[in-house]
């Protein structure tokens, strides 16, 4: 079992919280690692995957949360939200840290079925796919080297190797498969499933016809703005039924979009955001390259080496101490930075990234107007 950096802030928040909410795609290791803490603190455990324990819940939720040892761990509680306002009374009567850890594959809190908030009584951690750190055993620093806490040196690495990576991905399951036709047969199941399992169930229709062509144009536009007008075209899916098909790629984790960061706050809601899927290794799949292609051909490896970076990012802002929220940066003029990080004290980054064998004085605009724009705040 590989050590996730999330158990540490996991062990820590129920030390001190009634709720804690793990939330992340499918396959991502959030039973896994639930399980573990369970046993290690003598809880008990229930998956609604089963169909007699969710007829259980269903039936009776404040039954099922009453007089269960703690921590008492619900896995995919998404499938039956009323259980959370059973849990929310619970609470209410019983505010002991560490009662609930609940995991949710799907955006809990965003249901439409959640009428009652846990709001004050619940601790929320996303566990994404593997980190490059968590694949080799090593945690990484990169963050708090970036907002100067100490050095940093990057690895060095061929364009070889950085299509290999770029192409595996993170998912647990996929990390021992070398067979690239595995890995492909595995990526078509995942998606599949979660298409007529979680999108289904949260929208509450059968068919979703469209949903793999769209996500294969996402992937195709992997690291582009998000043009609601042009994807609606290419998709030949009206905007307000793409607008909602989105918010359920996002609600069950395969598309992370990346907002728009600028001085002034309100008019980071109106600008477009950037198209990411939650792994590199899945875009890749959708996209229908493979590592070789990759290797090959940069127009083809830069996008994704960009959703790759931006996923690395994202995994390590997840536990490094201190709120960092990521951004990308696109001035009026056309220059732009790959990814903005936000960090304590409001403190700005920017990280480029760029498929090429050599760099030019040309490639720092972007960094140099967004450290104009940050002023002070530019670190």
């Amino acid at each position: 079992m590989r050590q996730r950096h999330l158990e540490s802030l996991l062990r820590e928040a129920l030390a001190d919280t009634p709720v804690v909410l793990l939330v992340g795609a499918r396959q991502t290791g959030k039973t896994t690692l639930a399980r573990k803490l369970c046993e290690a603190l003598g809880g008990q455990y229930a998956s609604l995957d089963d169909a007699a324990t969710l007829a259980g819940a269903a039936a009776d939720p404040a039954g099922f949360v009453r007089a269960r040892a703690a921590p008492f761990v619900i896995d995919e509680v998404q499938a039956a939200p009323a259980l959370l306002r059973a849990i929310k009374q619970a609470v209410d009567a019983d505010r002991r840290p560490g009662r609930f850890l609940l995991t949710g594959s799907a955006d809990v809190l965003a249901l439409p079925k959640v009428s009652e908030s846990l709001a004050g009584r619940m601790e929320v951690r996303t566990l994404w796919p593997l980190s490059q750190g968590e694949i080799h055993g090593r945690t990484e620093g990169f963050l708090g080297a970036l907002f100067g806490d100490g050095p940093w040196r990057s690895p060095r690495a061929r364009r070889t190797d950085l299509a290999r990576l770029v192409a595996a991905g993170g998912y647990p399951e996929l990390v021992a498969r070398e067979n690239p036709r595995r890995r492909d047969a595995w990526f078509a199941s995942y998606v599949t499933a979660i298409l007529q399992r979680d999108v289904r169930d949260l929208a509450r229709i059968e068919g979703l016809i469209e949903m793999p062509r769209l996500l294969a144009l996402l992937a195709a536009r992997s690291s582009a703005l998000m043009n609601m007008s042009e994807l609606s075209r290419a998709s030949a899916i009206p905007q307000t039924t793409l607008k909602r098909y989105l918010a359920l790629l996002e609600l069950t984790w395969l598309l992370r979009p990346l907002p728009a960061w600028s001085t002034n706050r309100s008019k980071r809601l109106v600008k477009a955001p950037k198209i990411h899927l939650v792994d590199s290794g899945l875009a890749v799949h959708l996209a229908g390259f493979d590592t070789e292609a990759l290797a090959r051909d940069r127009s083809n490896l830069g996008p994704l080496l960009e959703t790759f970076v931006v996923g690395e990012l994202t995994r390590q802002a997840s536990w490094t101490p201190g709120r960092t929220h990521l951004f990308h940066f696109r001035t009026s003029t056309g220059r732009e930075v790959d990814v903005v990080l936000e960090g304590p004290g409001g403190k700005v980054a920017g990280v480029e990234v760029k498929a090429s064998a050599v760099v030019s004085a040309s490639d720092f605009a972007g960094l140099h107007a967004l450290a104009e724009a940050a002023g002070r705040k530019f670190a």
